[in-house]
């Protein structure tokens, strides 16, 4: 493990909401514990409204305890960049973290670095901790965006192999040749478990609480609904699936005519429960606690936090086999690893109700989970 030393975490923070906000705050929290000094750079104004799908970008959860967050970062003014970089550099880090997933935000985050470097009277490095390189919506601009961030950090941490892959793209060949893998250049570690959310409810209690049948299969499908998750997969699945009901779970970024339709015309209307609404903290635990599975049908993926949230709450997975999905469930063990397609996802659901999978696989996925720390993120991190 580095000396102790002070980090810069640039990433969104409270009050913004989601979950790159929510596993940064994890990871500055972890951060300290190993007896760093951490202050967190989050965003004044991380998307212009229009470029926002969203109700909010805000939380009304109660802010992290002992974290030190400087709400400072307006994503589209240029002038703003260079008055951060140089606060930045006068906090005199020892290293920079920087969480990137979204090319829109190279402009801002590279030049960022580049006034801090400019600046900066004391020698650090700067590590990229990046979710996303390549959107799963592209859009102009995005591969001039990401370059350009890219060729400002020293080195990077991703949670997925195949985004390590994406990441070799935008580095000049000299610097492939001279570090690449054998050097650690890229470096690979799972996306840890989220362990924010609280102990499980007792299962009866929950699915009261969300109006659901006591003792009927159920599915949860969990988080913000885009046409590159799949939700559409699961509910024709449904179709092919008598019985099983589902919980949706998380606010609509797509117009819902479509997934509507498909519930009107597989008469779906009594097994699926839609909560259509951005899910509070404090309330997370109530829709893992009242499932007995969650299925990812995504059509892409890198890696899925939704996936660490299952496990802390020792819940079986399906997942597609796309991205770093596979790398994160064990087919067999702690769930299932499908085609993104109805037949297959359905085949799957089928076989863990009516085939008696359950306690075999909850199993599985308490021993599995062990693989998944903030200590070994930490780790990963720091060791170059």
């Amino acid at each position: 493990m580095a000396q102790h030393k002070k980090i810069v975490l640039i990433s969104p923070a409270h009050p913004l909401r989601g979950g790159i906000a929510a596993s940064s705050e994890r990871l500055a929290q972890a951060l300290q514990q190993a007896g760093h000094e951490v202050v967190i750079y989050s965003f004044s104004l991380q998307y212009p409204a229009f470029l926002f799908p969203g109700k909010t970008q805000y939380t009304d959860d109660a802010p992290p305890s002992n974290l030190k967050i400087k709400t400072r970062i307006n994503s589209v003014n240029p002038f703003n960049w260079l008055f951060v970089g140089r606060e930045i550099a006068r906090e005199k880090p020892g290293r920079i973290i920087v969480r990137f997933w979204l090319p829109f935000m190279g402009p801002c985050l590279g030049t960022v670095l580049r006034v801090v470097r400019f600046f900066a009277k004391t020698v650090f490095r700067v590590t990229a901790l990046v979710d996303n390189i390549i959107p799963h919506e592209k859009r102009f601009g995005d591969r001039t965006f990401a370059r350009y961030f890219v060729r400002a950090c020293d080195d990077f941490v991703v949670m997925s192999k195949s985004v390590g892959e994406e990441i070799g793209q935008f580095l000049p060949e000299r610097q492939i040749a001279a570090g690449g893998r054998e050097a650690k250049l890229i470096r690979f570690a799972p996306h840890p478990i989220y362990d924010i959310y609280g102990e499980p409810l007792e299962k009866a209690a929950a699915r009261q609480q969300l109006g659901l049948p006591e003792n009927a299969p159920v599915v949860l499908f969990f988080g913000l609904i885009r046409k590159y998750k799949g939700l559409d997969l699961l509910l024709e699945a449904l179709g092919q699936a008598p019985g099983i009901h589902v919980i949706v779970a998380g606010e609509c970024y797509d117009g819902w005519e479509v997934y509507q339709k498909i519930i009107d015309d597989k008469g779906l209307a009594d097994r699926a429960h839609l909560h259509l609404k951005f899910i509070p903290a404090d309330q997370v635990r109530l829709y893992f606690s009242a499932a007995d599975l969650l299925v990812q049908p995504y059509r892409t993926a890198t890696q899925s936090g939704i996936s660490q949230i299952a496990f802390h709450f020792e819940i079986p997975m399906i997942v597609t086999n796309v991205g770093g999905l596979p790398e994160i469930v064990a087919d067999g063990v702690s769930g299932y690893v499908v085609a993104p397609e109805p037949g297959a996802i359905a085949g799957a659901m089928r076989d863990f109700f009516e085939n008696g999978q359950a306690e075999g696989m909850q199993a599985g996925v308490r021993k599995e989970k062990e693989r998944f720390s903030w200590e070994n993120l930490v780790e990963v991190i720091l060791s170059k």
